[in-house]
């Protein structure tokens, strides 16, 4: 196999500076980076190369070991994975470029902040189908996290601390694969680099207490199931005294009649047969009262009647949607003697429109007589 040069891959000169070769790699590893190159094998393994040849390069013994040996003498010498100042250098800027957000799934991420805790916080109700289409004022309860005072949120006895020892006080652990070395959140510390000396017996370590509250929320109008609303202060308490948001996403438990969707509101409307044939006006319920639903004779089962405005709000647009109808044509489970008397004068008064599939099928039958006598010969 041909070694692949670490100059040529980051289109460098042999005696390229450092700051030429950090340079030529940020513009590198922004144009192959496999987010930007969604699919693209290509630029997927061009991108692990750079980073190979980078953390190569930018380490002044492991260059000098190159230039003399080439691959094969780092490989001999025992080095693998990046060393502490060039992984700083990519970690730095894909923090710089990307806002320190995940990036990838190459273990490019955020380092943590100090909390325990995030400060917003998020709640679930259930909610009736009409608190959710009318609106409503509910009162909730709920519980929330506020700083250990015997700790001051610390989680550690006297608030002392010690370096954690399975990151050494960097908040991040690495793992090399292949061509590859990823970072995650140390998972002894969370990313802080030091643990308690003692855990406080208050808290247990956890840093904080629970509290619960009641507060009244105002459901809106047409609230739809998952949408969420945002309560301003009234999340989890930091150790500062800050108080994050409090978000609620709601559940709408399915009414026995009326089914939403988008913003359409479905009922069914059981009718009898004679009633589809014949045609009438029927009064139908909606959410917000009475309508009268005229029927055509020879109405079809599962058609639809529109009512418009009659449906839900939508929170966002504030456009009202429609009422949907649909007819469900029901037909008598038993008959008396007398009753099947009479559908039977009722079916012969129509002549030969009462059997349509004699007169359908009648050329057909002649059909396939025709196809036996044919194969019979």
């Amino acid at each position: 196999m041909v070694d692949i040069d670490y100059y040529e891959l980051l289109e460098v000169d042999r005696d390229a500076s450092f700051e030429e070769i950090k340079k030529s790699y940020r513009k590198l590893a922004l144009k192959y980076h496999p987010d930007r190159n969604p699919g693209n094998r290509e630029a997927e393994e061009r991108f692990k190369l750079i980073n190979e040849a980078y953390q190569v390069l930018s380490d002044k013994e492991k260059r000098a070991l190159y230039d003399r040996y080439g691959k094969n003498g780092l490989e001999n010498r025992g080095f693998e994975g990046f060393s502490h100042s060039s992984f700083d250098d990519i970690m730095n800027f894909f923090e710089e470029m990307f806002g320190g957000e995940s990036f990838g799934g190459f273990g490019f991420g955020q380092r943590g902040s100090g909390e325990k805790y995030p400060l917003d916080l998020s709640l679930q109700i259930q909610i009736d189908f009409n608190e959710a289409f009318f609106g409503a004022k509910k009162e909730i309860e709920f519980e929330y996290k506020t700083p250990c005072l015997e700790c001051k949120g610390t989680g550690a006895k006297n608030g002392e601390f010690i370096t954690c020892p399975e990151c050494h006080g960097r908040g991040q652990i690495y793992y090399r694969q292949g061509f590859m070395t990823f970072s995650q959140t140390c998972p002894k510390c969370s990313g802080v680099g030091k643990i308690a000396k003692k855990m406080c017996l208050k808290c247990h370590g956890l840093g904080y207490e629970k509290k619960r509250e009641k507060i009244t929320i105002n459901i809106p109008e047409g609230i739809d199931n998952e949408d969420r609303i945002r309560v301003s202060g009234k999340g989890n308490i930091g150790i500062n005294g800050q108080r994050g948001d409090l978000y609620i996403t709601f559940y709408v438990k399915e009414d026995e009649h009326f089914v939403r969707y988008n913003d359409d509101i479905y009922l069914e409307v059981p009718i009898f047969f004679t009633q589809a044939i014949l045609g009438e006006t029927i009064k139908i319920p909606t959410p917000r009262g009475e309508k009268e639903l005229k029927l055509p004779p020879n109405t079809k089962d599962k058609e639809q009647f529109r009512f418009k405005g009659e449906g839900a709000k939508n929170v966002r647009t504030k456009r009202v949607g429609d009422l949907i109808a649909q007819v469900k044509i029901e037909f008598p489970k038993k008959l008396n003697s007398e009753q099947k008397e009479l559908l039977k004068k009722l079916q012969e008064s129509f002549g030969i429109d009462s059997k349509p599939h004699e007169k359908k099928f009648e050329n057909l039958f002649d059909k396939i007589k025709s196809w036996f006598k044919e194969q019979k010969a």
